[in-house]
C-alpha cells in the first residue's frame, strides 16, 4: 500500500503555464484525506515553490532544490546538504570559463549577477520547450519571478561565497548551445564533491553529492515512519532518477524523456494532461 507521494514540479505537477491544474489539486487533496503523505520534490528553491503551491490552495511539505533543503508543511527547515562554498566557488569557474549563464540558490533565496539574463534565458527556455503557449505569457511569468522577488541582484556571487550567512544550495546553470553545456559538464567532472544533473535539456544542476531528492525522500519518510518501498515517485527528468530509483513505485510522466520512461514501473499521462492526478488516483482506495 502506498502510503507517501512524492512529485516533481516542472514538467510534471505543473503544465507550461507553471500552474497546479485543478485536477491534480483535488487528487492530492483526496491522498491527504486517505492519510497518504504528499510531499514536492523540487529542483525549485523553497519560495519559488511554495509561492506556486499556495496558488493553488495546497500547504505540503517540500523537498527543496533537488534535496539540498527539506522543509515541514509549516515551511520549518528539517534539514540541509549544501555545497562545500571552495567547491562551489570551482564549479562556478568552469561555468564563467564556458560562457554559461547561471544563478546560485542559497538558504536565504536565489540570485543572480544580471536580471535582464535571468528574464531573457527562462523565457528562451521555455518558449523552446512549450512553442504553443504565447511567447507574451511566458514573459509575464518570467517577469512575476523578479517581481515578487523570488530571485535577486547581486553585483557579484562572490559575495555569497564569502559572506557566512549564506549556505550555497546549488548553481543551476541556463544555455540553449548544447556546445557550451557539453562543454561546462565535461569541466565539472574533475571537480570531487559534485552532483551534476538536470532538469531540462537545456539546464545543469550543480549541488553537494548529499543533495539528492532520492536520499532527501528516504530521510523524509523515515521521519515519518514509512519505507521507501511504501512510497511512490512521479518525474519527468534526470534530476528525479536518484528517487525514482530508489521507492517501491516509480512513475514516469508521458512526456518524460525516454530514460526515465525506460527506467519506470509505468507511464501516466502528460503534464499537460494531468498526469499527476491520475497516477495519484490508480494508488487510492476506491
Amino acid at each position: 500500500m502506498i502510503k507517501c507521494i512524492a512529485t516533481d514540479m516542472d514538467g510534471t505537477l505543473l503544465t507550461a503555464t507553471q500552474k497546479i491544474p485543478l485536477e491534480n489539486r483535488k487528487a492530492i487533496i483526496s491522498a491527504k484525506e486517505q492519510g497518504v503523505e504528499v510531499v514536492v520534490a523540487t529542483g525549485r528553491s523553497y519560495h519559488e515553490a511554495k509561492f506556486v503551491v499556495e496558488e493553488a490552495g495546497l500547504k505540503l511539505p517540500m523537498i527543496c532544490v533537488n534535496g539540498a533543503e527539506v522543509r515541514s508543511e509549516a515551511g520549518e527547515v528539517i534539514a540541509s546538504s549544501p555545497l562545500d562554498k571552495a567547491i562551489a566557488s570551482q564549479a562556478a569557474l568552469r561555468l564563467v570559463e564556458n560562457g554559461v549563464y547561471f544563478e546560485v540558490y542559497t538558504n536565504e533565496g536565489t540570485f543572480t549577477e544580471d536580471i535582464d539574463k535571468a528574464v531573457s534565458t527562462i523565457v528562451d527556455i521555455f518558449s523552446s520547450a512549450n512553442p504553443e503557449v504565447p511567447i507574451e505569457q511566458i514573459a509575464a511569468s518570467a517577469e512575476e519571478r523578479l517581481h515578487k522577488g523570488l530571485i535577486t541582484k547581486v553585483d557579484h556571487y562572490d559575495e555569497l561565497f564569502e559572506d557566512d550567512q549564506y549556505e550555497i544550495y546549488k548553481l543551476l546553470a541556463f544555455s540553449l548551445d548544447d556546445a557550451k553545456l557539453d562543454a561546462a559538464r565535461i569541466g565539472l567532472k574533475e571537480i570531487a564533491g559534485l552532483a551534476v544533473s538536470s532538469s531540462g535539456r537545456e539546464n545543469i544542476e550543480i549541488s553537494s553529492l548529499e543533495a539528492q531528492k532520492g536520499i532527501a525522500l528516504g530521510k523524509f519518510v523515515q521521519s515519518r515512519g514509512i519505507t521507501l518501498e511504501e512510497t511512490m515517485a512521479i518525474g519527468d527528468h534526470f534530476n528525479d532518477v536518484s528517487m525514482l530509483e530508489r521507492v517501491g513505485k516509480s512513475v514516469a510522466m508521458g512526456n518524460a524523456v525516454e530514460e526515465i520512461k525506460a527506467l519506470c514501473d509505468e507511464v501516466t499521462m502528460t503534464n499537460e494532461e494531468c498526469g499527476v492526478a491520475k497516477a495519484i488516483r490508480k494508488v487510492l482506495i476506491d
